[in-house]
Order: structure tokens, then C-alpha cells, then sequence
């Protein structure tokens, strides 16, 4: 990235000094672009280009497919392109009700694509689809800069087509801005360690700061391996190496703690509640929720605290839940890092590749640990996370061996790693047994191929025989190694995802199911828990084009375990709620009887759940307070503060939902008491299947 940027700068420059823009010039300018640096192979510059557009056809064509994809930061984005104080704090609602459960750095982004491109589908994933895009370009240049071109272009190849990639570059959660930030951080890093110049390693602090702001903290798990690298590999004196890194350090802080401090710091009157906490506190938001309440499991007011989500250990990524999405070149990522460690055991302790190894060995193994063994929540989509390390391991170390092909050990190890891959692709795609069966078939034999082609070529040592069994070899373990995660991305882009929990590829057998998240339904540890079921009055979205479906997936009244009660729903009346995980496309009755005299009401609509509000939001495009925050436990408002706000006249329906988390997960009940209250003292009415209570009507209690 760095080089095609100075390349066009310089090229720029001679115009300006040269005068006018002549055709000839003009020319040289374009083939300074397309050439790239100046000693670079000819075929460099059109690889990259050709890999940046196909990997923005990857991500952008078909977008809208997914509609609002995840409607719960998809509200968000619409709140925030209504009201610059929604923007900031990241609220749910455009008249500030409860923020979502994150920091806002990711709705900023797509909050301003709606802002300047208006409500659809395309202007709320378009941006994560870019900063994809931006990802691959940059985990080029990073990786590329120590290395070679051909490395550069493998890890963006392999970043680009990671199936876990495909799916969150294409859809609206923070993880997209995310894993660009962390790219960014070890750009910074790697080029602070070649440079010697400190300010790199500040720009990675900063970049590492709003990851921050974007996923709280996630993006602390690089910031072992890339201060590892800098300590170890930096060019200075150890003291000058710790005092910059505790530059890095204030400049995490920084650039972080500026929008915690002014939520920390502003009266609680004057700004949203903080969504996902129990006491309106961002810092116990950060430390405790979506802290280490994530590795322990111990989440208050989490859809599952204490309940577990699935078997920990080090088999998860590998599991049928994860092992799709991420882990077709886990294995070979972390002998690789081994193997790249060996072949660089006597550098000196500056030499720029092993500092590479120690960024992305360290992203790796953190990461890898703590996604294994969380206790709490955790998702398939996390694993996005590890995709750029993974990606740049495989291409270091392979491209690293491969130089060395003429030693005896080279090419047997990549025999042994191409049968490993090979085998172990074979088993992910026999997972998907209804998904192009004859593929695990043909990656089999390749990886058969493959294996014995590189290991006849060392065995045959120098000469032509050698020299052809080596290439056909590497042929045929390319095949083996990148047909399943590249079908499964293909399949992951062509394939409509909604709802709270996805995952990328088709289904697999002991999968949950997610509604429309996979490619069909699954089944195993989580199924109870992910059920779909048919919204009430059906219609359309607007700008979706997305039937009328919801996922209700505590609707039935039962646990992960089928006892009732538990977390799942509390109220099973009428009601056109969607559930926890997914929103409701309410029908055009409903719609138009919310959008009547919209303009004298605060909320046109209160219901229980931020997918539930999140549906009727994004139908109307009209504030809609969504009571308890994202499960419901939160205690924004209180019954006090809901009923201050219907004597006020701010809040037009209350929308019945069908479901929400009970206060088992410890959270607060001031929900429930609001739906006890609405119902108890207001005339219910049905539209489209949805029961609503007019809140302006006068109570039919004096109570």
C-alpha cells in the first residue's frame, strides 16, 4: 500500500513540475501506476489490482442480498443518520434511549454511509465491504515489505478468501472495522521495527485505540505479539524499546479513552444508557459484559450467563460450530510459524522476518486461546479475528520453505503440511456432505498428488525429473489446499445472511441453526435455542426485499436445555416481536398505524428486546424505544422512567413481544414490569397478528 501511494505521489509530482498534463504524460503516469516500484516484476502491479477488484467483486456483488443483515446495528446506523447525538453515542434509537451493547466506532462508519447515501441495505453493508477490501490491500503491503511480492499477494489471497472473512466483510457488525484496525496496528508495528522511527508504533497505538472503540477488548489480544516484536526486533538500545512502547501505551489510551471519559464523565440525564450494563456504566460494560464476563462466562444479563456455549478446549476452532469457518488452515498456520521461526534461528535480532513471525505467531496464539477456552458468549464469526493472522503465517512460511526447496528438509515438510491441510479439508467438506460432494473428492486425490510430488522431488533431489515432479507437486497441493475455503466463500457470498448469529459456508452436520444465517437448517448443541419462526402479518421491509420471517428463538418457552421458563419467554401472547436474535418485519397495517402523527411523539413505539424495536424501526424509519436493551435485562427505562414518559405523551404503542431473556441471567426485571403494566392498565388491539396498546388513550386503571 505504501508503495503504490508513493508510486502515484512521485508520478503526480513530475506532472505538476513538467507542466500541463500532456497525453504522453498522462501515459506515464498510468504506467508508473500499474508498474508499481521500480524493480518490481512486471506482473506485480496487475496481480495486486487484479486481486484487490476480485476480491471487491467477492464482497460487493449481490450485497443486498442480506437486507438489513444484522438489524440491531442496522437501527443504529438509521438512528444515527437521524440524530448526530444518536451518531456519537452509538444509540439504538434516534431519540437516545440506550445505546447498542458496543462502543460506537463501527456505526460511526456506517451511520455517515446512511447519512450521505440514505437507508438501504447497500449503504449499511457497503463500508464493512470496503474496509475488506482495505484489509487485503494492507495485510499485503505488510506482509509483502519483509518479503517478496508473491508472499504479499498469497496472504491477501488467502485473507481475502478465508470463508469467516467472506461473511463479516458483507455484513454490518463491528468485526469488519475491526480486523482492519488490527491490520493497521501491525503495520505499524512491523514498519516502526524496519524504520527504527517511533511514530510508526504511535500510529499503531492509535489504531489500536479505537479498535477499542469498535470491539472494547477484542483487540487487545494482537497487542502481546506486537509488543513482543518491537521489544525483541526494534533497532534501538533496550531502554529507548521500553520507553516507546510505553509511548504506544499512552497513545492507546488516548485515542480511547477520550470518548469513555466524556461517557463517563456527562450526567446520565443527558445522555443514553449505557446498553449492555446493569448500572449504566461504559467501564463495567468494558470489564464486565463484554470483558472477562466473556472468558468466564459470568455475563450479567446475557441470553446465557452461566450456561456455556459450547465445549471449551482446543478442539473448538476444529469443531463442527467453528471448523468451517476458520480452520482449514489452522494447523498449517501454526507449524508454519514454527517452521519460519527455525529457518530464521540465527538472524540477528533486527532481522524484519522474524519480527513479522513474532506479530502474527503472537495474534495467533492468543487469540486461538482465549476464542478456545471463553467460558461466555462466543460466536463463529469471532473467528474473523484470527483470519489475517492465519493468512499471513501460511504465506510466510510457505513461500519461506519453498526458497529453501533445494534443502533436504524443505520440501518434505511441505509434503507432510500439504497432506495434513489436504486430509483435513477432506473432513470439513464430508461435514457438508450435500454441498458439491464430488469437491472433498477431488481435494483428496489433489492432496494425494500434491504430497507426492514434493516428496518425490526431494527424494530425486537435482535435475529435470526433479524439477517437473516439484512443480506438478505444487500444483496440485495449491488445488488441495485452496478449494474448499475458496468454494465455501463463494457459496458464503452467494447465500443471503440475517440475524444476530452467523456463520459462513453451508451447513454443516452438528451446527446450530441461525435462521438465515447458514445455508440451511442445522442441527445439534444449540439448535433449541436458534428455532425460526413466521412474523405476524408478514409483508416486506423496505429496502429489503426480505419476507416476512422472524427468528423467534426463545418464542417456544424453553431452555437450551427444554426445560420451560428459564430464558425463554416470559410473555407467549399475541405480540409481533421477533425475538432476541432476530427482527420483525411487521406488515403495512402496522407501519402505517406507527407512522400516523409520528412527528408528536418521541418513540412512535416501546417494545421489550433491541431486535424486536430494531424491525418496527427500520419499517418506519422512526424512533422506537427498545426497553431492556438487546436482551431485555437491562434496567433502561425503569418502570418509573416508562411511566413518566406516557404521562408525558412521548410514547405512542407499546408493541407486545413475544419473548424476552428472563432475570435468571441476573439481570434487571424492569421489562417484564413494564409489560405487566402496559397490559394491566391499557386496551390491547390487534393489527396484522401484532398486539399493541396505545399508550395515549388514558389507563383503564387508576393504578
Amino acid at each position: 500500500m505504501s508503495s503504490t501511494t508513493g508510486s502515484v505521489t512521485h508520478a503526480l509530482g513530475w506532472a505538476r513540475s513538467t507542466g500541463s498534463a500532456t497525453p504522453d504524460r498522462l501515459r506515464q503516469l498510468a504506467r508508473t501506476t500499474w508498474r508499481g516500484r521500480e524493480h518490481d516484476p512486471v506482473w506485480v502491479r496487475p496481480a495486486l489490482l487484479g486481486l484487490l477488484v476480485a476480491t471487491a467483486v467477492l464482497y460487493l456483488v449481490g450485497l443486498s442480498v442480506s437486507g438489513w443483515a444484522n438489524p440491531f446495528y442496522a437501527a443504529a446506523a438509521q438512528a444515527g443518520s437521524r440524530s448526530w447525538e444518536a451518531w456519537f453515542f452509538g444509540s439504538s434509537d434516534a431519540a437516545n434511549a440506550i445505546t447498542v451493547d458496543k462502543p460506537p466506532g463501527a456505526l460511526w462508519v456506517t451511520g455517515l454511509s446512511v447519512r450521505l447515501f440514505g437507508l438501504s441495505s447497500w449503504s449499511i453493508l457497503v463500508p464493512q465491504a470496503l474496509e475488506g477490501v482495505a484489509s487485503v490491500a494492507l495485510l499485503h503491503a505488510t506482509v509483502r515489505r519483509r518479503t517478496s511480492p508473491a508472499t504479499g499477494l498469497i496472504a491477501g489471497f488467502l485473507l481475502a478468501t478465508t470463508p469467516v472473512a467472506t461473511l463479516m466483510f458483507r455484513f454490518n457488525n463491528p468485526d469488519a472495522l475491526l480486523v482492519l484496525l488490527m491490520v493497521a496496528a501491525a503495520w505499524g508495528t512491523l514498519k516502526a521495527v524496519d524504520t527504527g522511527r517511533a511514530r510508526f508504533l504511535l500510529w499503531a497505538g492509535v489504531f489500536i485505540g479505537f479498535g477499542f472503540l469498535t470491539k472494547q477488548l477484542q483487540v487487545f489480544l494482537v497487542l502481546p505479539g506486537l509488543g513482543l516484536a518491537y521489544l525483541w526486533a526494534a533497532p534501538h538500545p533496550l531502554g529507548r524499546r521500553v520507553r516507546h512502547l510505553l509511548l504506544a501505551a499512552a497513545a492507546v489510551l488516548v485515542s480511547a479513552g477520550w470518548w469513555v471519559a466524556l461517557v463517563e464523565l456527562l450526567p446520565a440525564s443527558v445522555r443514553p444508557y449505557v446498553g449492555g450494563s446493569q448500572d449504566d456504566s461504559f467501564l463495567s460494560l468494558t470489564f464486565g459484559y463484554n470483558g472477562f464476563g466473556r472468558l468466564t462466562g459470568d455475563e450479567t444479563g446475557s441470553v446465557g450467563a452461566g450456561n456455556g456455549w459450547g465445549e471449551t478446549g482446543i478442539a473448538r476452532m476444529f469443531s463442527p460450530e467453528f471448523g468451517g469457518n476458520i480452520s482449514w488452515l489452522l494447523p498449517a498456520a501454526f507449524a508454519l510459524a514454527a517452521a519460519g521461526f527455525v529457518l530464521t534461528r540465527r538472524a540477528p535480532r533486527t532481522d524484519t522476518r522474524r519480527a513479522a513471525l513474532l506479530v502474527w505467531s503472537g495474534w495467533l496464539v492468543v487469540t486461538s486461546v482465549a476464542f478456545s477456552f471463553m467460558s461466555g458468549i462466543i460466536h463463529p464469526y469471532y473467528t474473523v479475528a484470527l483470519a489475517p493472522a492465519v493468512a499471513a503465517l501460511v504465506a510466510l512460511g510457505t513461500t519461506g520453505l519453498w526458497r529453501h526447496r533445494a534443502s533436504r528438509r524443505a520440501l518434505p515438510v511441505l509434503a507432510v503440511l500439504t497432506a495434513l491441510t489436504a486430509g483435513w479439508a477432506f473432513v470439513l467438506l464430508g461435514r457438508s456432505a450435500e454441498f458439491l460432494p464430488w469437491l472433498r473428492w477431488v481435494v483428496l486425490v489433489a492432496g494425494i498428488a500434491g504430497t507426492a510430488g514434493l516428496a518425490g522431488a526431494a527424494l530425486v533431489g537435482e535435475g529435470v525429473l526433479a524439477r517437473r515432479l516439484r512443480g506438478a507437486g505444487a500444483v496440485a497441493a495449491v488445488l488441495a489446499v485452496l478449494a474448499g475455503p475458496v468454494s465455501y466463500s463463494v457459496q458464503t457470498a452467494a447465500t443471503a445472511h440475517t440475524g444476530a448469529i452467523v456463520s459462513a459456508g453451508p451447513s454443516s452436520s452438528g451446527t446450530f441453526a441461525t435462521g438465515g444465517g447458514r445455508g440451511g437448517p442445522g442441527g445439534g448443541s444449540f439448535a433449541p435455542m436458534f428455532t425460526q419462526g413466521r412474523t405476524p402479518g408478514g409483508g416486506t421491509a423496505p429496502g429489503t426485499g426480505l419476507p416476512g420471517t422472524s427468528q423467534n428463538p426463545f418464542g417456544t418457552g424453553r431452555t437450551r436445555t427444554g426445560r420451560t421458563g428459564g430464558f425463554g419467554a416470559s410473555r407467549t401472547g399475541g405480540g409481533g416481536g421477533g425475538g432476541l436474535l432476530g427482527a420483525t418485519t411487521p406488515g403495512s397495517a402496522v407501519v402505517d398505524l406507527l407512522g400516523a402523527d409520528a412527528g408528536r411523539y418521541r418513540w412512535v413505539a416501546a417494545t421489550t428486546g433491541s431486535n424486536n424495536a430494531a424491525g418496527y424501526q427500520l419499517a418506519t424509519q422512526e424512533p422506537v424505544m427498545a426497553v431492556g436493551g438487546f436482551n431485555g435485562t437491562d434496567p433502561a427505562p425503569t418502570l418509573a422512567q416508562f411511566q413518566a414518559y406516557v404521562a408525558a405523551g412521548d410514547v405512542h404503542y407499546y408493541v407486545l413481544s413475544r419473548s424476552m431473556a428472563s432475570t435468571r441471567t441476573g439481570g434487571s426485571d424492569a421489562a417484564a414490569q413494564i409489560a405487566t403494566w402496559v397490559e394491566q392498565n391499557f386496551t390491547a388491539t390487534t393489527v396484522d397478528g401484532t398486539t399493541l396498546y396505545d399508550l395515549t388513550q388514558g389507563s383503564t386503571s387508576s393504578t
